[in-house]
C-alpha cells in the first residue's frame, strides 16, 4: 500500500495542510481476495458432488448382477465318454 498525498487547495496558501492518506487495513483474517467467490460457485459444486453420488449408485447395482466369473461354463461331459465325445465301451 502506498500512501497518497492529498492536497487541500482549497485553503488559503498560509494554512495549506498536506495530509497523507493511505486505505484502512483489512480486518484479520480477511485478504484483498476475501469474498470475491460467487454463489454459482456452491450451486456448481453440489451439482458435482449429486452426479457423484448418483455415479456410485449405478456403478454400485451394476457390479452386483455381473457373474461371478467370466470363464466360459464347462459343459458336462456324460460318464463314460472321453474328451473327444466318443464312447469307451
Amino acid at each position: 500500500m502506498s500512501p497518497a498525498l492529498v492536497d487541500v487547495g482549497a485553503l488559503p496558501a498560509s494554512t495549506v495542510a498536506v495530509v497523507l492518506a493511505q486505505n484502512p487495513a483489512p480486518p484479520p483474517g480477511q485478504g484483498p481476495e476475501f469474498g470475491k467467490a460467487s454463489p454459482v460457485a456452491l450451486v456448481v459444486i453440489v451439482l458435482l458432488g449429486l452426479a457423484t453420488v448418483f455415479l456410485i449408485r449405478s456403478m454400485s447395482k451394476r457390479i452386483k448382477r455381473l457373474p461371478a466369473s467370466f470363464d466360459p461354463p464347462e459343459e458336462k461331459q456324460p460318464a463314460g465318454t472321453d474328451d473327444a465325445g466318443s464312447s469307451t465301451s
